[in-house]
Parts: structure tokens; C-alpha cells; sequence
């Protein structure tokens, strides 16, 4: 076998190794990734330098065990926008035609939002996304839909309230009024992978004067739309 193939299929392996379930939280060992995926050890921990030097697994300081790292998780990310981005547009059609206003989908970049795709009505006074704009996560109906996941120390530091993400991840869709821009209401929800993980967000938003009391209503047909976009 070509050395070169012999090293990718190593290191292909470990990734599928170190994606298990049973290992993905804590990780494995030099020793333990060997025993899984066989071969020598040096050999393999000369790959596994190299997937850690290029962020496909990183190293716990304390343990020494692997883990996946954030270069294998901003590719799945790419390859969820993808299939999103050609499965979203009749369901986003779907919901304009329902609620007679402007729906987006989005995804969470760092501690903003990025506008994917718009659907809009063609209404004279209707509440558009920008495709590539960025808005703020913290004020905004997709951002907060987009923090469900994250734990309490990390929603603090991106400026939301826990408890108030609680909620609506209890109702399994969050509410904005007026907090990102004056006169303008917003309903957001989750879109999962096949994990569980949220990875991106459909919302509607519009004008407070008419659509303030369909609110819930909106929230409730976005996750039924959000659940079939789900990976």
C-alpha cells in the first residue's frame, strides 16, 4: 500500500474512532485510538499531530486524550448550510404563504447572525433580511433560537439571560418585540442536525402593528417547518 494512503486511512479511522459516541465527550488516548483502529503506535501519533496541527482533533491538556476538533465541526457546519440552502426555499415559500410575511433563514456566527436566505411577500411594508447581513445574536428572534444549546456561563457572555432562553426552549420557539429594531416582531426556531444540535434558524418577522398577536401562532408553524428542514 502507498504510505501516503496508508496514513490518510489512519487517520480517517481515528476521526471515525474519536466520533463514537462512547468517546466523543472525553476522548481517547494514543494508546486506546491503537487498539481501536490497529497498526503502530508511533505511526499513529505522528497522524495525529498533524490532524491536531491542522484542527481536525484537539488534545486535552490534562489527560493527553483526543477529541474531535473545531475544524471537523466548521466543516459539518458547511455541509449542513448546503443541504439547507437547496431544501429551504419551498418550505420558506410555504410559510410566506401562511403567514403573509418575510421568513429567513439563518445560521450563528460567533456572537452574531448571518441571513442565509429571504423569503418576502410581496406586500408594500414587510420587514426583509438582508442574505449576508449580520445582526446582532443577543436582540434578535434567530440568535436567541440559535443559543438553545449553549450553556449558561456561554449565554452570559454573549449578553442573554438563561432563564429567558429556558423558556423558550421550553416553548420550542423564541419571541423578539421591538428589541433589535423599533416596531418589529419576530418568532424564531431551532433547526437541528441528525445529532440534535442546533445548527441554524428560520424566523419571521414584521411590522408590530399587524403581526404582534399572531406571534404565537407564527412560533408554532416555524417549528413544524424547522422539523422538516431538520437533518
Amino acid at each position: 500500500m502507498n504510505p501516503g494512503t496508508a496514513a490518510l486511512e489512519r487517520g480517517l479511522d481515528a476521526l471515525c474512532a474519536l466520533a463514537e459516541d462512547s468517546v466523543a465527550v472525553g476522548g481517547l488516548g494514543v494508546v486506546a485510538l491503537t487498539e481501536r483502529v490497529g497498526g503502530d503506535k508511533s505511526q499513529l501519533s505522528r497522524t495525529l499531530r498533524t490532524l491536531e496541527e491542522r484542527g481536525f482533533v484537539e488534545r486535552d491538556a490534562e489527560t493527553r486524550a483526543y477529541r474531535l476538533g473545531s475544524r471537523i465541526y466548521v466543516l459539518a457546519a458547511r455541509v449542513a448550510e448546503s443541504r439547507l440552502i437547496a431544501a429551504a426555499p419551498p418550505v420558506m415559500r410555504g410559510l410566506v404563504r401562511e403567514l403573509g410575511e418575510s421568513v429567513h433563514l439563518s445560521v450563528r456566527q460567533g456572537d452574531e447572525v448571518l441571513t442565509l436566505l429571504t423569503e418576502s411577500p410581496a406586500a408594500t411594508l414587510h420587514a426583509p433580511g438582508r442574505v449576508g447581513g449580520l445582526t446582532p445574536l443577543a436582540s434578535t428572534s434567530a440568535g436567541r433560537a440559535l443559543a438553545f444549546d449553549l450553556e449558561e456561563h456561554e449565554l452570559e457572555a454573549l449578553g442573554l439571560v438563561a432563564g429567558m432562553i429556558a423558556a423558550a426552549r421550553a416553548r420550542g420557539y423564541a419571541l423578539v418585540r421591538e428589541e433589535f429594531e423599533p416596531g418589529v416582531v419576530a418568532a424564531a426556531a431551532p433547526i437541528r442536525n441528525g445529532g440534535g444540535r442546533v445548527v441554524a434558524a428560520l424566523n419571521v418577522s414584521a411590522p408590530r402593528f399587524r403581526f404582534d398577536d399572531r406571534l404565537d401562532e407564527a412560533g408554532t408553524k416555524l417549528v413544524a417547518a424547522a422539523g422538516a428542514l431538520s437533518l
